[in-house]
């Protein structure tokens, strides 16, 4: 697909998690080229630089104007990066989505409220010839799917990737695996399920929290099944959602029975003891043995373990990683900090196996 030129709104909130959609696109996007970002505590350094130490290119501007000033590239979209508090549009992203819609930008927002619905800045774009994209709309009926059992046409590996909690960087851990074992020669697609991962222009998967729940196995089976048609694949991976365990929104059975997964890999960060945002609720984290025996229970083994070493050292995470490598005897990696080309190996070993199996 030809991308577009964007710029993401962070409002002040860059270097946090609140931002992670605008992390995710600063990492990597097939469909936007990121040109600037607007956050208003971290003008004039590097995005990438502010984010996790990397250079990648992309300046970061106090405001809509002085990008639209000063950068020596054009962009046609302004998009919401920032999750905020219950999806909500608050009134200071409100006032900078209709400063960009004043500057001619195309709007595109993943929060559960709709800018679309938002009548000043819905014909403030119709007056403009502007596009408004909310990516959380759900599906018209008619293009949802019931689960139907034809995921057992699809004979590649397809692999779940799940975590112990939300916000632990599993849409990111999927796109790494995916480049991957494209660099190591295989076909590999990614299914997305969040607003994200349609973001950073992943063709195949759905928006898990926006699909009625009746549609969610059957959403996850079409998604799986037309990748494996059209794109023909060596090997699937999916993104996950939340954890099996969260209490606000507990995820991944679908992942495993209706997508019917062959394997697992489990993000885990050892330091967050409870669940994001819920510290005043008595639910502590599974231990990952805990997880992996609950994910086996399912029906999938799990193969892999990817640290998310947040509120950590180095040194402590790889202590992490040894202990967990000799507890459940399966590789334990650092995605961020040392890749994921170590566990090709691993998923060349499940492609061989399906191919023997047709």
């Amino acid at each position: 697909m030809a991308k577009s030129n964007a710029i993401v709104i962070t409002g002040g909130f860059l270097d946090t998690g609140s931002a992670k959609t605008a992390h995710g696109l600063i990492r990597g996007t097939d469909r936007f080229n990121i040109v600037g970002i607007i956050d208003s505590k971290h003008p004039g350094k590097d995005a990438g630089e502010v984010l996790d130490g990397h250079k990648r290119n992309i300046p970061v501007y106090a405001t809509i104007a002085d990008f639209t000033n000063a950068s020596p590239q054009r962009a046609t979209h302004c998009v919401v990066g920032v999750a905020t508090k219950g999806g909500v549009i608050p009134d200071s992203l409100r006032a900078m989505l209709k400063e960009a819609l004043e500057s001619g930008y195309n709007l595109v927002n993943g929060l559960h409220e709709y800018v679309s619905d938002i009548p000043e800045l819905a014909a403030l774009a119709s007056q403009k010839g502007l596009e408004i994209t909310d990516v959380r709309k759900p599906k018209k009926f008619k293009d949802l799917h019931f689960w139907t059992g034809k995921i057992r046409e699809v004979k590649c590996p397809k692999i779940a990737v799940l975590g112990t909690d939300c916000s632990l960087g599993k849409r990111t851990t999927t796109r790494f695996l995916v480049e991957a074992m494209r660099k190591a020669g295989y076909k590999a697609e990614m299914i997305y399920t969040g607003q994200t991962g349609w973001m950073q222009g992943a063709k195949y998967g759905f928006v898990f929290d926006s699909t009625l729940n009746d549609f969610i196995s059957g959403e996850m089976e079409h998604a799986v099944v037309t990748c494996y048609q059209e794109a023909k694949p060596d090997i699937i991976f999916i993104e996950g959602q939340s954890s099996l365990r969260n209490p606000s929104g507990p995820a991944g059975a679908e992942w495993i029975v209706s997508a019917n997964a062959d394997a697992v890999v489990l993000q885990h960060n050892p330091a967050r003891k409870q669940y994001k945002d819920m510290e005043y609720y008595p639910a502590y984290i599974a231990d990952p043995k805990d997880e992996v025996a609950l994910i086996k229970i399912y029906g999938a083994p799990t193969v892999a373990l990817t640290i998310n070493t947040a509120k950590m050292t180095q040194e402590e995470a790889r202590t992490y990683a040894r202990e967990y490598e000799k507890q459940l005897g399966i590789p334990a990696v650092l995605p961020l900090e040392d890749g994921v080309d170590s566990l090709v190996p691993v998923f060349e070993a499940l492609i061989k196996k399906s191919l023997a199996q047709v």
